[in-house]
C-alpha cells in the first residue's frame, strides 16, 4: 500500500530532521522522540487531520518527546521551518519540552503526569457541551510511575469518559536504564488498565497497520481507550536502540553522520 511507504519515509524524514537540530545543541532528547515518532504522526496525520478535528485535542504528556510533536507539526505547516530550524536556541519560541500557547500545543507538559489530569476536564467540558471530538494523550511507561497519572486513569472510568483516548510510547526504559529492573511492578501495563474499566489494545508503535487495526477496533468503544504501544527508544538508528545514554545527549559529528547514512538507506 502507498500509505505504509509514505508512513514510512515521512517517519524517516522526521529523524532526520531532528538529527540535524541536534548540532545546533549540546544535548536533545533524541531517544524518546525517535520511540514516539510514528504514534505522533498517525495521531495527528490520521486520526485528527482525517476526522478534521483540532490539533489542539492532543496531548502530548511526555514533554522530553517534544521533539518529534515539532517534527510532525513542521512537515504539517503548523510549525515553520525557521521555528523548527531554532528550536532551544536564544528568542525561540519552542523549548525541550511543549509550551502551552504555541500552534499545536495545548498543554505545557515538562513535569512529567499533567498531561492526562488536564485531559480529564477537557474531556469532561467536551462530554458537557454534547461535542463529540476525542482528547488523545501520548503518555511515557517510565511516566506512568507518578501518581497523577493513576489517580486520573482510575476516575476517568467513574465518569464514563469515553471520548479519552490514551497511546502509552512503551519502550520499557527510562534513563536509568530498563523498567524491568528498576520498577518491575509497573508492568503488565494492560491488565492493570482492563481491571479500572479501559478498553485496552497492544500495538507495534512503530508499524502503521497495528496502529490502524487497533484504532479501528476500540472506535466505537463506549468506554475509554488505550492502546499500548510497543516502541524502542532510539528507534531507526541501531547504535542509539535501547541505549540510555541517548535520553539525552546530542550525536557528535561522526554519530551524525553514521546515524544519517543508517536512516537515508532504509527509505523506500
Amino acid at each position: 500500500m502507498i500509505i505504509l511507504k509514505d508512513f514510512q519515509n515521512r517517519n524517516i524524514n522526521h529523524r532526520l530532521n531532528i538529527l540535524k537540530v541536534s548540532q545546533k545543541l549540546s544535548a536533545l532528547h533524541i531517544g524518546p522522540a525517535f520511540s514516539c515518532i510514528e504514534m505522533i504522526d498517525f495521531i495527528l496525520n490520521r486520526i485528527l487531520l482525517q476526522n478534521k478535528e483540532q490539533f489542539s485535542n492532543f496531548i502530548l504528556s511526555k514533554g522530553h518527546g517534544a521533539m518529534a510533536l515539532y517534527a510532525v507539526l513542521n512537515e504539517l505547516g503548523v510549525m515553520s521551518k525557521s521555528d523548527f530550524e531554532s528550536i532551544c536556541q536564544p528568542g525561540s519560541k519552542f523549548g525541550g519540552h511543549p509550551d502551552r500557547g504555541n500552534l499545536g500545543i495545548v498543554a505545557s507538559t515538562g513535569s512529567l503526569g499533567h498531561g492526562l489530569p488536564i485531559s480529564v476536564g477537557i474531556a469532561l467540558g467536551k462530554k458537557n457541551k454534547q461535542e463529540s471530538e476525542k482528547v488523545i494523550v501520548l503518555l511515557s511507561d517510565g511516566e506512568m510511575m507518578e501518581g497523577s497519572n493513576w489517580e486520573a486513569l482510575l476516575l476517568i472510568p467513574s465518569l464514563k469518559l469515553s471520548n479519552i483516548w490514551i497511546f502509552i510510547d512503551h519502550n520499557k526504559s527510562i534513563s536509568r536504564g530498563k523498567i524491568s529492573e528498576l520498577h518491575p511492578n509497573l508492568m503488565p501495563i494492560s491488565e492493570k488498565l482492563k481491571s479500572f474499566g479501559w478498553d485496552v489494545l497492544e500495538a507495534d508503535g512503530h508499524n502503521y497497520e497495528d496502529l490502524e487495526n487497533c484504532y479501528r477496533k476500540l472506535l466505537h468503544s463506549n468506554n475509554p481507550k488505550a492502546i499500548v504501544c510497543h516502541t524502542v527508544k532510539g528507534k531507526g538508528v541501531s547504535f542509539m536502540e535501547n541505549n540510555p545514554i541517548w535520553a539525552y545527549r546530542s550525536p557528535n559529528s561522526v554519530e551524525f553522520d553514521k546515524a544519517t547514512k543508517e536512516l537515508m538507506s532504509q527509505i523506500l
